[in-house]
């Protein structure tokens, strides 16, 4: 019988191709992959510390000169869907340096802006870039990371994104007494240049994608999320927390958004969202739960300074030392927890954060009364640590079985669960803050109700985290029931 050789078809030199192009290590992959994580946190936090010198800068007021943070986080929170879709569909490697080339000249941009206006523009454009690489980062992380190591991976973008949040109001204070504000911005030059050329030398070639086999990018459903988006986040953040008619018009518009977007993607041929990812129970409950767990965790952010102040009458120095513990126990314990996640698996992992945070919760307004700041901070470390357990293992579990093709999309929306979170707690946390404490002016409130404002705000929070466990036990349980019975129902879902 005469043997015939293996025809080599397209399929296999693909392959061959792909395995090539992913030879370079693992470690510069996720150096890359950190750094580019690491300037987008930095943009968000480090502009903060600079706004009392922005209004002086430009004779404005605090409302004006706030949407220099606002329109770098609407930018993202708009846009961060959209652009991992986009990943999909064009090549994630090409968007994430054209991402990283777009956060640092705009960084130059606010650098060099002669107005206010301009700067709130070039913010707006270095929002852009930051959505891309946060959308991207860990979408690369299912790519090129072997399935065991997906956790300590989590883990460690996890720990830089910590760092990122943490030395931005340091670092920030450091540059404007030495150099002025323009520094602030100024500083991400050399820094993005470095992440550019690493994302160049390391990341794996984008594949090549035959015509006739692109799709392409569903231009209603984005416009159409992104006004949802939009209106929702700018429902949420103006009037500080005191819903007028204007906040309500703009959350009808968001909640109208959104009935537009359900329809569009249903009827469209190529949706943006496939509307059959929220019939996985495993997707759902990831984004329920984050969303959950970060409304909480800024729940810390937005009490935490009054509290410190008011009740337990410490300096703006010594209360941000107090707050900055948070960050840095996420910085020191984010790859701990990616290695646990990675021993013991996701779903114990995901309910041991929980918990541990609903035990920080629970306990902080007794603590914090009785043993003020050790009883303060003992229970804020408990949540930090429990939110990056949680984190790593949340994040494994979404990111590791799903589509190459629904991987930039499902970070994206990963990464929009997180900030809508963000936005809701500053909101939400701080109108429940300002109820307990029975006052409008909290500058101006007695001890004994900032008090009282803090134990009911925790109360509503671990009520949060108490939903975000049975949403776990629950998720995990219907994951466990509905086993696909086919391949063409699992793709459907965005499941490999």
């Amino acid at each position: 019988m005469k043997f015939t050789p293996e025809p080599i078809t397209a399929t296999r030199e693909a392959a061959v191709a792909g395995s090539m192009e992913r030879t370079p290590p693992v470690r510069r992959v996720l150096a890359s992959l950190s750094l580019s994580l690491l300037l987008s946190s930095l943009g968000t936090s480090i502009a903060n510390v600079g706004l009392p010198t922005l209004a002086q800068a430009f004779t404005a007021s605090f409302q004006e000169v706030q949407w220099v943070v606002l329109a770098y986080l609407l930018a993202i929170t708009t846009l961060i869907v959209s652009v991992g879709r986009l990943g999909d569909l064009t090549g994630r490697r090409r968007l994430l340096l054209a991402g990283i080339f777009l956060f640092t000249a705009a960084s130059v941009l606010c650098g060099a802006a002669p107005t206010l206006g301009l700067l709130i523009a070039a913010r707006a454009a270095q929002g852009l870039g930051a959505a891309i690489m946060m959308a991207l980062t860990m979408a690369f992380v299912g790519e090129t990371i072997p399935k065991e190591k997906t956790g300590s991976a989590m883990g460690l973008l996890g720990t830089m994104s910590a760092i990122g949040t943490a030395l931005g109001p340091s670092l920030g204070g450091v540059l404007i007494a030495g150099c002025g504000w323009r520094s602030l911005f100024l500083i991400n030059l050399p820094l993005g240049l470095l992440a550019f050329l690493l994302a160049w030398r390391y990341l794996p070639v984008d594949r090549r994608v035959e015509k006739a086999d692109r799709t392409r990018l569903d231009h209603p459903g984005t416009l159409l999320l992104a006004l949802t988006l939009a209106a929702y986040a700018l429902a949420m953040t103006m009037g500080h927390g005191h819903f007028g008619p204007l906040n309500v018009a703009l959350l009808f518009t968001a909640i109208v958004g959104a009935g537009l977007f359900v329809r569009a993607e249903s009827k469209a041929v190529s949706p943006l969202i496939q509307l059959a990812l929220f019939r996985n129970s495993l997707l759902g409950a990831g984004f329920a739960m984050s969303a959950l767990v970060t409304t909480v965790v800024m729940a810390t952010l937005v009490v935490g300074p009054f509290y410190l102040s008011g009740v337990l009458a410490l300096d703006a120095a010594r209360a941000g030392l107090v707050m900055s513990s948070g960050p840095i126990v996420a910085a020191l314990t984010g790859v701990p927890a990616g290695r646990l996640v990675d021993r013991f698996g996701t779903q114990h992992m995901t309910i041991a954060g929980l918990t541990g945070m609903a035990a920080g919760t629970s306990i902080l307004p007794m603590l914090a009364t009785r043993f003020g700041v050790p009883g303060y901070l003992a229970p804020l470390v408990l949540i930090t640590a429990g939110y990056a357990l949680f984190q790593a293992a949340n994040n494994t579990a979404v990111m590791t079985n799903i589509r190459p093709e629904q991987r930039g999309v499902i970070s994206g929306m990963l990464n929009l669960s997180r900030n809508l979170g963000l936005i809701t707690g500053a909101s939400l946390m701080g109108t429940v803050f300002a109820i307990g404490s029975a006052t409008t002016s909290l500058m101006t409130t007695r001890p004994e109700a900032v008090a009282a404002g803090m134990q009911i705000t925790f109360a509503v929070a671990a009520i949060l985290i108490f939903t975000a466990l049975a949403i776990a036990f629950a998720g995990h349980a219907l994951s466990r029931r509905a086993v696909p019975p086919n391949r063409e129902q699992a793709d459907g879902c965005g499941l490999e």
